[in-house]
């Protein structure tokens, strides 16, 4: 695979591992201005070497940290923001998910650049041009910039909890069934395929399962290869124009849950976790639709089965992390895990293995099978 950093200087990004709060290459084009640093009380902590290597670097350096330990990409939070940066030169989120996408859309709507010191190897938005924001309540995607500098210290990244980095892992994992679900809309529906971004996806994905065992034990040689795959996703995205390298039917079943959490007013679980429940969805559907008489004919179906790896290979890579294996540990009733096997497939007009089940009339088959195995 091509080297990560050298790839993402071809995407306009600078991808730049350092420690110590030292990035030279970040504090050559950054020196002299003013920026606002972006953290929740969390991840302000493990800025603190930055920010003041920052200081030292001639920047003017002003801080916005939220007072929620788990603050929410809405519209209060996104107008702070910007308020707060008006009279910034560069926008720089400490933290992961939440911050780096309030970051990027406020840099977007300022028109000014935005980067992220990264504090935990939990999702795959690092480098993607999309910002998931909460708006009246409902989940909404909405364009953003692409990240100008994204940093990193592996000393900071291994000793993230082992769930955020488990997190990280069900993104990845994640990328197996969205891979298989975009060749099998390839087959039965004739949609496009970039194999390029594809091959590119699935090496990372690949180098990033052998090192799961040193992720699981914390050990910094492990968050390299994962923070790759996370980087990869968003060029592979890009590559593709769309975010097929990187989502589909397990992402789609994530949406619909948090939408759930939003009805009852509840906390969000970490994106990759709930993705993580998805994609075990996804793989029991393509080995089961091996054996589904109404299912017969779609050959292209039994094929990515075969490719795919198990439900109980990717179950110990998430109990190895310390990720729930079953929706009824997160709070998920058994209903609302019925109705996400029934209605997830129409949050967006995509193909994918869910989509498939639903348009044949098989979900209903297998409905109770996959709730006794999953919940």
């Amino acid at each position: 695979m091509r080297d990560v950093t050298e790839l993402s200087r071809a995407f306009g990004v600078n991808a730049e591992w350092g420690e110590g709060g030292k990035f030279p290459r970040f504090f050559e084009h950054v020196c002299g201005k003013r920026i606002l640093v972006l953290a929740d009380p969390n991840t302000r902590p493990l800025g603190e070497e930055l920010i003041c290597a920052l200081a030292a670097n001639g920047c003017s350096v002003g801080e916005l940290v939220y007072p929620e330990s788990e603050p929410v990409a809405d519209e209060r939070t996104v107008e702070r923001a910007v308020r707060r940066a008006e009279g910034s030169d560069y926008l720089l989120a400490v933290g992961a998910g939440t911050l780096n996408d309030i970051a990027k859309y406020a840099g977007f709507l300022l028109k000014k650049p935005s980067g992220v010191f990264a504090t935990a190897p939990s999702m795959d938005g690092y480098t993607s041009g999309v910002t998931p924001l909460i708006e009246g309540g409902a989940k909404v995607t909405r364009p953003a910039q692409v990240a100008s500098d994204v940093l990193m210290d592996a000393d900071v990244l291994a000793a993230a909890p082992s769930l955020m980095r488990g997190a990280g892992v069900g993104d990845v994992l994640a990328k197996h069934c969205a891979l298989a679900d975009w060749r099998i809309s390839v087959s039965i529906t004739g949609e496009g395929y970039n194999a390029e971004a594809a091959a590119l996806m699935q090496e990372a994905v690949t180098r990033c399962e052998v090192a799961v065992p040193a992720l699981a034990a914390g050990r910094r040689e492990g968050v390299g290869p994962l923070m790759d795959a996370l980087l990869v996703s968003g060029y592979a995205m890009v590559m593709a124009g769309n975010s097929r390298p990187a989502s589909g039917a397990e992402h789609h079943m994530s949406h619909f849950l948090e939408m759930d959490y939003l009805r009852r007013g509840l906390p969000i679980p970490l994106h990759g976790v709930k993705v993580g429940l998805g994609t075990l969805v996804s793989l029991y559907l393509y080995r089961r639709a091996c054996t589904l008489p109404r299912l017969e004919g779609y050959e292209c179906v039994r094929r990515e089965a075969e490719r795919l790896p198990t439900v109980e290979h990717a179950e110990g890579i998430l109990r190895s992390l310390s990720c729930p294996v079953r929706f009824s540990e997160i709070g998920i009733s058994e209903e609302a895990m019925r109705e996400m096997l029934r209605r997830a497939y129409l949050i967006r007009d995509r193909f994918t293995i869910l989509a498939l089940y639903c348009s044949v009339g098989a979900i209903e088959e297998v409905m109770d099978e996959v709730v006794e195995r999953f919940y």
